[in-house]
């Protein structure tokens, strides 16, 4: 599962990368016009006071896959290979300049992220438009001969497709049933993406809610998750050389923890990701699942043998603990529960599984 990072070039999408996961591209890297990849960790305040908790010896954080796509500019748009690099993404995420700073020019003349991302998401839909017209003319030309039904069947879903993209809406809209999706697992759409658009602004604006929470009431409809970040700030947080100073600092900036933290969680929601912990004196560890995923299912993120073994979950909610204070105050209150095969493994859920070999 990853996130593909995309943007207009001078927007701040690489220092953005370089934070989420603290690897400065190569030159080489960059010039390539290819996908950089790494690999971000989850920065979750449950995992945190997890591991101040039960001070493990050994503390794992789940991580998921960046990969930082080449510039969206007209030549790689006319191209066409980004969105190719878009397609094999699980979910996109949109770095967009909200900064003015005269020192950094922008491609269309002047600071306008509503304009630039209306003009992505354009593109996206576009890209998806002409996929479809080529599929189409193909099918045609081939029921035309041969009468075949699976292939009539196709074609009324693409104008089916066709009718809601030509509204300017994402496909990620767009009720499917089960058949219909089968149908396009194998299609490369763009518009079915999770998209979260992230708005850089300038130090001044850190604390200034008003931008971002108009364009979410704005992009909501087209079901975009948008947040805000200061790059600059960001890395000036990074820089700082302990945990104290890095405190005083946000606490002087008016905001509770750093934007790219929030980001990592963003980013779980966005690939439809829940996290559950295990703990110990030995390890704290978190691990993502699908959402929905079952009990055996996140035995199985553990081991392959956990999920064979199977017997049962040991559950603790996160909340329940960190509010009763210790296990033994959950057990009192009657808040450890014993699931089986048929649980739903939720977000936050502290687990411990009991299994046979």
């Amino acid at each position: 599962m990853k996130i593909g990072l995309i943007g207009l070039p001078q927007t701040g999408k690489k220092t953005v990368f370089e934070l989420l996961t603290n690897h400065k591209p190569s030159e080489k890297e960059l010039i390539s016009n290819k996908p950089i990849k790494s690999i971000a960790e989850i920065k979750d305040p449950r995992f945190d006071w997890l591991v101040g908790f039960y001070k493990p010896k050994k503390e794992v954080r789940a991580r998921i896959d960046i990969e930082m796509l080449p510039k969206l500019e007209k030549e790689t748009i006319a191209k066409g290979e980004i969105f190719e690099d878009i397609a094999d993404t699980d979910a996109l995420c949109h770095v967009v300049r909200a900064f003015q700073d005269e020192s950094v020019y922008h491609v269309e003349g002047s600071v306008d992220a509503k304009r630039d991302i209306d003009m992505v998401n354009s593109e996206l839909i576009l890209y998806d438009l002409m996929f479809i017209e080529k599929r189409l003319e193909r099918l045609q030309k081939k029921v035309a001969v041969t009468k075949d039904e699976p292939s009539q069947k196709e074609m009324e879903l693409l104008l089916k497709l066709k009718s809601h993209l030509d509204k300017e809406l994402p496909l990620r809209l767009l009720p499917l049933d089960h058949d219909e999706k089968k149908v396009l697992s194998s299609y490369p759409f763009v518009t079915q993406k999770e998209m979260i658009l992230v708005l850089n602004v300038s130090e001044a604006d850190v604390a200034n809610t008003e931008l971002v929470e108009r364009f979410r009431r704005e992009y909501e409809k087209l079901r975009i998750a948008v947040m805000q970040v200061s790059a600059k700030v960001e890395a000036e947080i990074v820089g700082l050389e302990s945990e104290e100073e890095r405190k005083e600092f946000l606490k002087a900036l008016g905001i509770a923890e750093p934007a790219i933290n929030v980001l990592t969680r963003v980013c779980i929601k966005a690939l439809n990701l829940i996290s559950f912990f295990t703990v110990g004196a030995d390890e704290v560890r978190q691990w993502t699942i699908r959402a929905g995923s079952s009990a055996p299912e996140a035995a199985g993120a553990i081991h392959s043998d956990l999920q064979k073994g199977f017997i049962r979950a040991e559950v603790i909610k996160y909340t329940d603990l960190s509010q009763l204070g210790t296990e033994e105050k959950v057990k009192e209150a009657g808040k450890f529960y014993l699931k089986g095969k048929d649980y739903i493994v939720e977000d936050g859920d502290v687990i411990t599984i009991r299994f046979s070999v």
